[in-house]
């Protein structure tokens, strides 16, 4: 079980821990785990480290978008300010990072997994930059200068499938800080990175029995979801949990302290469990989600216009729609799939840091770069809707730092950025946005923030919102305010008598004062986001 005692003395500082590890789940909601209130599936590993750390009940993220956010828990910045504000934007590879403080002070620092810090080359993002040329052309004019520079000498390459499955690619040495990079590129069962090596190395082939259409029992609604004919010793789920092991087993003897940030690609669609982890659900008992049906009165017209097509997805697999009860309760069945298999894997990573002595000397993050919509206003995935199950994540601090307890606080998953340096005993870097919650940790405090920031900039639109989209939505104890750039609609909900956002109060008169409090309240946040990032110098 972890500690939190018996601390080392290590080069962060005298009470550092020896071993930070902190793991991510992608495209997670809050409350699809045990200790987030999942009714159905079982996750017992996670919710045993709950049990044993800070569980913050109300952790938004910095955009509900996949580059965007986990720049943000690689920078503590805002998207807006660290300049990855979409996808497919790489995060500038001389940025400075939570990993770079880390080596440092004496750190050694490793990925596994998937990282997304640099685009992935697949057919989503060629899909979108087509999107863009054709609702905003100049936005991918190739013939413009960037503003920002090109960083000469950098390649952006680094997280390419086709490059993966091509060569056995050796990572730079510092790549934003990390020191051994071992990644998987993509979702899903036929996934790149060095993931296809390690698979490959055991005589198997996803790529040649992956994929929907070569799956025995494809979905019936929607072809996002099938049962996968990789096994379970051969998914991502495995080789995340099987080098993150190796890195906990090298860390108990390795000089100094270590970091290890571990990500799951899953259960980030296309759900696809392998036949161990399917129907571990029966449909009978999967209720719908009290606002599955919920009016389109009052929404904003591209919501509304999501709920007219039920049943269609997006020509883009990552943009949301409006999903059947079919296709909602087939998602949901493959996805606590995926979820059971990163509880094992978290599970295989406490024992594994239990054998190695290390339970007294370890902090452990546990976490997800944005939500999924899963059914909630009768929507499923992301992009271009910020309520509550797309831009809430889980979070979990436990280990040495940090004690049992559960925080309503609000946070962002900014702040994780300058609570891992502080957990470390390591001076943050300027620029960082995010705040640590190490007083909460300690049991000094109760509130953090009385207001998160949430952003997201898409360069292509959707039906009934133009491009290039940008929204701003601020959460507060009193609601949540959502504001698009350039449009006269908006979307505003009171916590008080709206709990699950169903009423859309942005055009009502008779709260006219509210609304004003919101937006003076939302300039203010955005105010807050000037890069302080470069020192001043003084004289001529």
């Amino acid at each position: 079980m972890l500690g939190d005692s018996s601390l080392t003395s290590l080069p962060g500082g005298d009470s550092a821990p020896k071993l930070i590890l902190v793991i991510v789940a992608d495209q997670l909601r809050a409350d699809h785990v045990g200790f987030g209130g999942l009714d159905f599936g079982h996750t017992p590993h996670l919710d045993a480290l709950a049990a044993t750390g800070t569980v913050f009940d109300r952790a938004h993220v910095t955009n509900p978008l996949c580059m965007p956010s986990r720049a943000s828990l690689a920078t503590g910045r805002w998207p807006s300010v660290h300049g990855t504000r979409t996808n497919g934007i790489p995060l500038d590879p001389t940025a400075e990072t939570a990993m770079r403080s880390l080596r440092r002070a004496g750190w050694f620092t490793a990925a596994i997994g998937k990282l997304h810090l640099q685009t992935m080359g697949w057919d989503a993002e060629d899909f979108q930059l087509a999107e863009i040329a054709a609702t905003n052309p100049q936005t991918n004019d190739g013939a413009l200068l960037d503003a920002r520079g090109s960083e000469l000498g950098h390649r952006y390459d680094w997280e390419y499938l086709a490059r993966h499955r091509g060569e056995r690619v050796e990572m730079p040495d510092d790549y934003y800080g990390f020191a051994s990079t071992e990644l998987v590129v993509g979702h899903g069962d036929r996934a790149s990175g060095h993931y296809h090596h390690w698979v490959r190395d055991q005589g198997f082939d996803p790529g040649s029995v992956g994929g929907h259409d070569a799956s025995a029992r494809p979905g019936e609604t929607w072809n996002e979801v099938w049962q996968s004919a990789v096994p379970l010793e051969f998914s991502t789920s495995r080789y995340v949990a099987e080098r993150t092991v190796a890195q906990i087993e090298a860390a108990a003897t390795r000089p100094g302290a270590t970091f290890v940030f571990a990500s799951f690609p899953d259960p980030h669609h296309p759900f696809c469990p392998p036949a161990s982890h399917a129907d571990r659900v029966d449909p009978r008992d999967i209720e719908l989600p009290a606002t599955f049906h919920q009016s389109p009165e009052g929404l904003p017209p591209h919501l509304r216009h999501m709920l007219a097509q039920r049943g269609v997805p997006h020509a883009d697999a990552m943009c949301a729609f409006a999903a059947t009860e079919a296709q909602y309760r087939e998602a949901l069945i493959a996805e606590v799939g995926l979820i059971a298999m990163i509880d094992e894997a978290v599970g295989e990573m406490m024992a594994a840091i239990e054998r190695a002595g290390l339970a007294d000397q370890t902090s452990v993050i546990f976490t997800a770069d944005h939500g999924d919509l899963f059914g909630d206003h009768g929507l499923v995935l992301k992009h271009h809707v910020h309520y509550r199950s797309a831009t809430r994540v889980p979070l979990v601090i436990a280990g040495a730092g940090s004690q049992p307890q559960r925080s309503d606080a609000l946070v962002s998953n900014a702040d994780v950025v300058p609570t891992i340096l502080d957990l470390a005993a390591v001076q943050p870097f300027r620029g960082i946005q995010g705040r640590s919650v190490q007083p909460i940790l300690a049991g000094e405090i109760a509130t953090h923030r009385d207001a998160v920031l949430v952003e997201e900039d898409q360069p292509f639109g959707v039906d009934g919102l133009q491009a290039p989209v940008r929204m701003r939505t601020l959460i507060t104890d009193e609601g949540r305010m959502t504001r698009y750039h350039g449009e006269s609609f908006g979307e505003l909900y009171l916590s008080t008598d709206d709990p699950d956002e169903e009423h859309n109060r942005f055009a009502d008169p008779t709260v006219d004062a509210v609304e004003r409090g919101f937006r003076d309240r939302l300039f203010d946040e955005m105010l807050t986001l000037a890069d302080e990032g470069a020192r001043m110098f003084h004289g001529a």
